[in-house]
C-alpha cells in the first residue's frame, strides 16, 4: 500500500472489553499535548490516569500522516557512541477502567499538526463504535489569577449538565483553534454531547508543573462521567507546591503585592459571576442540593418508612402507645402536617408553655412542692 493511502488509525484486535458500565453509557476524555496546557496540566492528567489506572490500547493513529516532526522533534538517546533509542510520539485511543472498573475512552498524546478535519471525523467515528455518550476535552489557559484562592474550573459545551456546577462564559469568545475544538464541532454536528473544562492557571506558574490544575480538572471529569479516579497522589502534590508558593511569596514584598491586586481582581470578578448566577455553587463552595433533589430524597426517605412497616419491630415486648409507636416516638409524616397546623384550645400541648418563675409555673428552686399542696412523697406513691 502506498504511503498516500495509510489509513488514519489502525484499530487493535481483539478489541478491548468494554463492558461494566453501570448505565452502558460511556464517556470518552480527549487530553492532546501541545495546545492550551499551562502548567502541564492537560498532559500531566493523561499521564497520571495511564499510570494509575488499568488500560489498554483500543486505536492507534498514524504519526506520518498526522505530525509535523520538525515542530516536535522526539527526543533521541545516544550510547557508547550510537544511536541507541528514539522517543515514540504515541497518538491512540485507550480504554481506561476507573477504581470500580467502570470504562471509559482516553485519547491522548501529541496533538496533530495537520488533517484537522480528517482526525476529527476520525475520532468521531470511534466515539459511535463504541457507544460513546459524552465527550469532554481538558485544556488549562495562563490567567491573571492568584495561587492563594481556590483554584477556577469553566466549562462550555452542548448540553446543560456540564455547566451546572462550574463558571462558564455567556457571551462571544474569540480564541485559537485546535484538534480538540474541531472534535467538539464534529461531535456537535452529528448530534453527540460534547464539551470541555478549562482550569485557570495563574500565569505566573504556568510554565511549570501545577498539580493543582491536574487534580481539579479530573475532579471536574469525576462530576459530569460518575468516575472514581485515584486522586491522592496529586492531592499531595498540589499541597507541596502550594506550601512552597506561599514560602516564596512571603519573602518578597513586590510578588505579595501583585498577589494581593490579583486577589482583589478575582474577588471582584467572582463577586460579578455570583451575582448573575446566585444559584451556582462557586470554587471553594460547596454545592446545595436543588429543590428536586431535596424532594426526591424525601420521597425515597417516606417510602423507606413504609416499606419498614411490614417488618417486625425492634421493640417488640415492649410497651406501646396507641397506634402502635413506641412512646416519645412520631411519625415523621404526623410532625409535618403538625407544623401547618393551627393550635387550638383543646389540644394542650398548643398551649404555651411557662417559664420558670413564672405564675402557675415551677422551677427547680421550689424543690418537692407543687402549687396544689402535693409533696414528691405523695407522686412516688
Amino acid at each position: 500500500m502506498a504511503d498516500t493511502e495509510r489509513p488514519m488509525y489502525e484499530l487493535e484486535y481483539p478489541a478491548p472489553e468494554m463492558s461494566g458500565s453501570r448505565d452502558s453509557s460511556v464517556t470518552m476524555i480527549v487530553a492532546l499535548q501541545g495546545y492550551a496546557d499551562a502548567g502541564h496540566a492537560v498532559e500531566a492528567a493523561a499521564d497520571h490516569l495511564l499510570a494509575a489506572l488499568d488500560n489498554r490500547l483500543v486505536a492507534s493513529f498514524n504519526n506520518d500522516e498526522l505530525l509535523d516532526y520538525r515542530s516536535r522533534r522526539p527526543s533521541v538517546t545516544m550510547h557508547d557512541a550510537h544511536v541507541s533509542r528514539v522517543e515514540s510520539l504515541e497518538l491512540g485511543l485507550r480504554v481506561v477502567r476507573d477504581t470500580e472498573g467502570r470504562p471509559f475512552l482516553l485519547l491522548s498524546g501529541p496533538e496533530p499538526d495537520m488533517r484537522w478535519e480528517a482526525f476529527s471525523q476520525a475520532v468521531t467515528d470511534l466515539a459511535e463504535k463504541f457507544g460513546v455518550d459524552k465527550t469532554i476535552c481538558l485544556y488549562s489557559a495562563p490567567m491573571s489569577v492568584p495561587h492563594t484562592r481556590p483554584l477556577v474550573v469553566t466549562a462550555h459545551g452542548n448540553f446543560p449538565a456540564i455547566k451546572e456546577k462550574h463558571p462558564y462564559f455567556d457571551s462571544i469568545v474569540h480564541l485559537p483553534g485546535s484538534a480538540q475544538l474541531n472534535i467538539e464541532m464534529e461531535l456537535d454536528k452529528r448530534g453527540k454531547k460534547a464539551g470541555g473544562f478549562t482550569a485557570m492557571v495563574p500565569n505566573y506558574v504556568s510554565g511549570s508543573l501545577y498539580p493543582a490544575a491536574t487534580l481539579n480538572l479530573l475532579r471536574s471529569v469525576e462530576g459530569i462521567a460518575d468516575l472514581k479516579l485515584p486522586l491522592h497522589v496529586l492531592e499531595r502534590d498540589a499541597a507541596k507546591v502550594e506550601e512552597q508558593l506561599y514560602e516564596q511569596t512571603a519573602e518578597n514584598s513586590e510578588i505579595m503585592t501583585v498577589v494581593l491586586l490579583l486577589e482583589r481582581q478575582y474577588d471582584e470578578r467572582l463577586a460579578e459571576f455570583k451575582s448573575a448566577h446566585p444559584g451556582m455553587a462557586l470554587p471553594g463552595e460547596a454545592s446545595l442540593p436543588t429543590p428536586e433533589e431535596l424532594g426526591e430524597a424525601f420521597e425515597q426517605y417516606l417510602a423507606s418508612i413504609d416499606d419498614s412497616a411490614s417488618l417486625p419491630s425492634a421493640h417488640e415486648g415492649l410497651p406501646s402507645q396507641p397506634g402502635g409507636r413506641m412512646p416519645g416516638t412520631t411519625d415523621p409524616r404526623e410532625a409535618l402536617n403538625s407544623l401547618h397546623s393551627e393550635p387550638t384550645a383543646e389540644d394542650p400541648t398548643s398551649a404555651p408553655h411557662n417559664n420558670p418563675g413564672e405564675q402557675g409555673g415551677s422551677s427547680h428552686e421550689d424543690g418537692p412542692n407543687r402549687e396544689d399542696g402535693a409533696t414528691g412523697d405523695h407522686d412516688a406513691e
